[in-house]
C-alpha cells in the first residue's frame, strides 16, 4: 500500500495542517469520490483558506468552485452556515472535541472524528463505508451500522491503530476489498478474512 495515494482528506490534513480546511474537505468528500474531492478542495482553498475569507465568497461562486462534488449546491450553503456558526459560537475556531463538533450542522461522527484525527492529531476512529464494510467482512467485529462499528472498534482495536485505521481501510477498500466483487484472489489477507457476506469475488 505504500505506493497508493492517501485518501483526499488525509492529504488535505498533511498539506494544509489546518483543522478548518480538514473540516471543509470532509464536507466536500461526503458522497463524492476522492479524485473529485481533492481538486475541488484545492480550488476552493486557493480562493479562501480562513473562516472569514470563506464567508466573503458568494454561495454561487462556492458552487462553481466545488462542482462536481455530490450535492454541491447544498454543500455550498452548508459551508457558509458552518463558518457563521464557528464565528458566533466558537470565536472563529474549530472546536477540538467530538461533542462540540457534532453540534455543527451537517457534521456527523465520521466527519467529527476525521477533524480530530487529521486536523488536530487526536485519537479517534473515523468510520466510513469502507471501515464499516471491511471490519465486518474480516469478521473482526459484527455490527449493523457505522456508529455501532465505531464503538465496537473503540472497545476492541488497540489505540495505537486508531488514527491510521481509517486511511488504511479506505485505501484497501478502494483498491482491493471493493463493495461488490472484491479481489479475494490477490488479497494477502485471505488466510485471516472470514469473507462475511461475500458472494461474488474475483
Amino acid at each position: 500500500m505504500r505506493d497508493w495515494p492517501d485518501p483526499s482528506v488525509t492529504l488535505v490534513g498533511k498539506k494544509f495542517k489546518s483543522p478548518f480546511l480538514v473540516l471543509i474537505s470532509c464536507l466536500l468528500s461526503l458522497r463524492t469520490r476522492d479524485e473529485t474531492t481533492l481538486p475541488a478542495s484545492e480550488r476552493l482553498f486557493a480562493r479562501a483558506d480562513t473562516i472569514q475569507g470563506m464567508l466573503k465568497i458568494p454561495v454561487a461562486e462556492i458552487e462553481k468552485l466545488i462542482y462536481p462534488v455530490g450535492f454541491y449546491k447544498t454543500k455550498a450553503v452548508r459551508i457558509h452556515e458552518i463558518c457563521g456558526d464557528l464565528l458566533i459560537r466558537f470565536k472563529g475556531e474549530v472546536p477540538h472535541n467530538l461533542d462540540a463538533l457534532l453540534t455543527l450542522k451537517g457534521v456527523g461522527r465520521k466527519t467529527a472524528n476525521l477533524v480530530l484525527t487529521e486536523g488536530f492529531g487526536q485519537l479517534g476512529i473515523c468510520v466510513d463505508t469502507h471501515v464499516h464494510r471491511i471490519s465486518n467482512r474480516l469478521g473482526y467485529i459484527k455490527t449493523r451500522t457505522p456508529t455501532e462499528t465505531e464503538f465496537a472498534l473503540r472497545k476492541k482495536l488497540p489505540t495505537r491503530y486508531w488514527v491510521a485505521y481509517n486511511a488504511l481501510l479506505v485505501m484497501w477498500g478502494q483498491n482491493v476489498c471493493k463493495p461488490i466483487s472484491p479481489k479475494c484472489s490477490v488479497c494477502p489477507l485471505q488466510g485471516v478474512c472470514q469473507r462475511v457476506n461475500v458472494g461474488i469475488s474475483r
